[in-house]
Formats: structure tokens, sequence, C-alpha cells
């Protein structure tokens, strides 16, 4: 056990079936704060040995932030472009004006879910980024020319 809470563990290799080569970890058990799922543990294992250059606490927020940065790709992946659906442009260029359609409406959306954020006195990570973009969709097809370019 380490003076942050944390401790050092081994774990082996899908490739180690014999258990010969142990690898050093460090395991850190942690609460999400703000996410609606209060007093649930979560368990990060590290190759970041170091207490004192890596605190538990820091890594524990780090990891939080990251597992944001996956949500935007699954919005962008998932839920804006729609599942098993693969750009359809045959050219570099149309591939290249595809990714930048899609980027540019998330980047809207995103600003979008800001602004109904202050209105409200939310943070903004806490307005769902799948109701805006239905909210959007019903927006431009139910009064085409409403949604400005």
């Amino acid at each position: 056990m380490l003076r942050d809470g944390s401790w050092i563990s081994r774990i082996h290799a899908h490739t180690d079936p014999a258990h010969r080569d142990p690898v050093r970890v460090r395991v850190l058990a942690y609460q999400l704060h703000g996410t609606g799922r209060a007093g649930e543990e979560y368990r990060l294992v590290t190759s970041l040995l170091d207490a004192r250059r890596h605190p538990a606490r820091q890594l524990a927020a780090l990891y939080q932030e990251r597992w944001e940065a996956e949500a935007v790709f699954a919005e962008l992946k998932t839920h804006q472009r729609g599942a098993r659906i693969v750009l359809s442009s045959k050219t570099p260029d149309g591939v290249l004006q595809q990714i930048w359609a899609h980027l540019l409406v998330h980047h809207a959306l995103r600003e979008l879910m800001v602004r109904t954020a202050a209105t409200r006195g939310l943070d903004p990570d806490r307005v769902s980024f799948t109701e805006t973009l239905r909210s959007a969709r019903r927006s431009v097809t139910l009064t085409p020319g409403s949604f400005s370019p």
C-alpha cells in the first residue's frame, strides 16, 4: 500500500499463460464525482509506479478527462454520423469535405449545448449530446431553412 492509497500489484499478460513473467503495476481505487454514479468505485491499473511523481488523485482526474474525450469520439462516430454508416465519398477530397462537414456540425451542436447550459446555469457536460442532436434534427426537418449554416 502506498501513501496515496494506491497499491503495487502484479498482472500477467494473456501471452503469459504459465504466469512466469508478471508485470508490476499500480492500482488506484477511486470514485467519480458529479456523474450521477455516486458511490460507485472504479479501479485504474497503470504502469506509473511512482506515487510521488504521479499522485493517485491526479491520475484518476486525468482518466476521467480521457473518457470525456472518448465520449466526444462516440458522439461523432455513433450518434451524429450513425452506426455502421460509412463515408460515401469516392475521392480523397470528397472524404476530407465530409469529415470537415461532420466536425463543423459537431462544433455547432456543442456550441448549442454551451449556450443551453449557460441559460440554465449548468456545466455544459451535463447537457445531453444525443438530445441536442435530436432537437437540431427536428428543427431542421420540421422548419426547413430555420437553421442557419
